[in-house]
């Protein structure tokens, strides 16, 4: 780990004081690297060929130009990158709506950015996790039998 020496104005540091107090961080260090890797991960410059996960969070109001049915319908459409869906009725008329897309960023980022686009959708947000993937590794059971298999790693930045 690295140590890096930063000054902040007395507004700036009361803010990040209300910010360890809201989020429960242990001490301004901890906080300073948790909005750190919220702003790069957030920057638009990701590299458009990397993995990562997504989390697309909107609210939707369903009865708009059948939303309800073509929402699923966007997500089974690339279910080889849709990891779960979430949908929490939020009143009588919106919902709030949650997908965890994996692929590559520009992938994920393209399809978030055409589900805001959609009459119906508000309040679009995407949270970008960066990961790798590690080496295929076999394991060996008892009885005999072996599988290979990755495992993916969640990095600190793109």
């Amino acid at each position: 780990m690295q140590r890096t020496t930063i000054t902040l104005d007395d507004d700036l540091a009361a803010e990040l004081d209300a910010y360890l107090d809201q989020t429960g961080a242990q001490s301004r260090s901890e906080a300073i690297r948790d909005l750190l890797r919220r702003a790069l991960a957030a920057r638009p410059g990701a590299p458009e060929a990397a993995e990562c996960f997504g989390t697309v969070s909107y609210v939707v109001d369903p009865s708009v130009r059948s939303l309800a049915t073509r929402l699923p319908q966007g997500r089974l459409d690339r279910h080889d990158q849709t990891v779960a869906a979430l949908s929490v009725p939020l009143d009588h008329r919106h919902a709030l709506e949650v997908a965890v897309m994996r692929g590559r960023v520009a992938e994920v980022r393209a399809y978030a950015e055409a589900l805001f686009l959609e009459r119906g959708v508000l309040h679009g947000t995407l949270g970008l996790i960066p990961v790798a993937e590690d080496e295929h590794h076999h394991h060996v059971h008892e009885g005999g039998g072996n599988h290979a298999h990755s495992h993916l790693r969640v990095l600190a930045s793109f």
